[in-house]
């Protein structure tokens, strides 16, 4: 008799007790999202067309691209690979890009794969045999990297070699294999969850920052050019000021805006257009959507300004406390509209005149 086995959720966890509300909503919330730095679904195809394949075509990080040039050239004048490197920031700055880039630049093979993705010691095992002389593996999401593959990969790391366990039982043995010398490119956007051990691996630790409007304003003209979308300096302005310092979201509303100037205009991406188009997305001057409207108003109109717990504060807004800490409050954080205190999200002077709302004078004790 033939049995189908089959998962059954229910209030967010399934029969094997591991809980799934909360990272669905997490992921859902970030994806529905036209201004998040996460990667959408149909990111990958377009933003593979964008992305420079060379260090000197990649535009901002200044300081990482300088430190990166030059060991790159070390390692190409010596004949060697690269030191281990770890990228890290935040989502939609560029790590997978300068991870191919590194692999263009010491003219190496390329593999890419993610923590998440490696679930057995026999999927990094078979990963690390086959990796050919000098080759760039790039492991994203590093920080989710189960903690018994980080431990194997340790000895990959430092001595190029792998310790495989042979049988079971007593007469289980230990083998060593050699591992052709290679580049390790790992990039998180939560550094703090990687081990000691795991960083001190690393000999090239590179930061990525938020970019400036300038330098988003650069982004915006090249990927214009490469898809061959008439765009005036302007126009590229006003798409960087509302980006969020984010290269993904830039070119996300590129697309968008693309798309409303060949309908509604005569295909030429100018201010009038760009603020047309962007205001009928709903992203505003911050590059602020619907749901940071609603965060901030809910905060001031419901809690008098704050402070106001994150679980109330979820309750209110039928969201994850998940989705608030990770997809919403970073960004209004990082720019000064919202604050975190040891009583609770705080709405600040900027959120009320953005909104339009007098701040009331209980608002100077905090």
């Amino acid at each position: 008799m033939l049995r189908v086995w089959f998962r059954l959720t229910i209030a967010g966890v399934d029969i094997s007790g591991h809980k799934t509300k909360g990272k669905v909503n997490h992921a859902s919330a970030e994806a529905e999202r036209l201004v998040s730095a996460g990667r959408a679904e149909d990111d990958d195809a377009f933003e593979l067309k964008l992305r420079p394949t060379r260090l000197a075509e990649f535009i901002g990080q200044e300081k990482a691209k300088e430190q990166l040039a030059i060991a790159l050239e070390a390692a190409k004048s010596r004949g060697e690979a690269l030191d281990h490197v770890l990228l890290f920031g935040p989502p939609g700055l560029g790590k997978t890009t300068l991870a191919t880039i590194i692999a263009n630049e010491l003219g190496v093979g390329f593999q890419q794969t993610s923590g998440p993705a490696l679930q057995i010691q026999g999927d990094l095992t078979a990963i690390l045999t086959n990796l050919r002389e000098r080759q760039v593996l790039f492991l994203d999401e590093i920080h989710r990297l189960q903690h018994v593959l980080e431990e194997k990969l340790y000895t990959a790391l430092e001595d190029y070699k792998l310790d495989i366990m042979i049988g079971t039982g007593p007469s289980a043995r230990t083998h060593v294999m050699e591992i052709k010398p290679f580049t390790f490119v790992g990039a998180t956007t939560r550094p703090g969850m990687l081990s000691s051990p795991l960083r001190g691996r690393f000999g090239i630790l590179l930061r990525l920052e938020f970019y400036t409007d300038d330098e988003l304003r650069f982004v915006v003209e090249r990927s214009a050019e490469v898809l061959g979308v008439p765009i005036d300096r302007d126009g590229a302005a006003e798409i960087a000021m509302r980006s969020r310092g984010t290269p993904r979201i830039a070119n996300r509303l590129l697309r968008r805006v693309r798309d409303y100037a060949q309908v509604r205009a005569n295909g030429v991406i100018d201010r009038p257009t760009a603020e047309a188009a962007l205001a009928m997305l709903e992203v505003d001057a911050h590059g602020f959507d619907e749901l940071d409207r609603r965060l901030l108003r809910t905060i001031i109109e419901k809690y008098d300004g704050g402070p106001v717990g994150l679980n109330t504060l979820a309750a209110a807004l039928a969201e994850e406390q998940d989705a608030l800490e990770e997809v919403y409050e970073p960004f209004l954080i990082q720019i000064g509209f919202l604050d975190r205190t040891p009583r609770g999200r705080v709405a600040t002077r900027l959120a009320y005149e953005h909104l339009g709302i007098e701040m009331p004078r209980k608002m100077g004790l905090f």
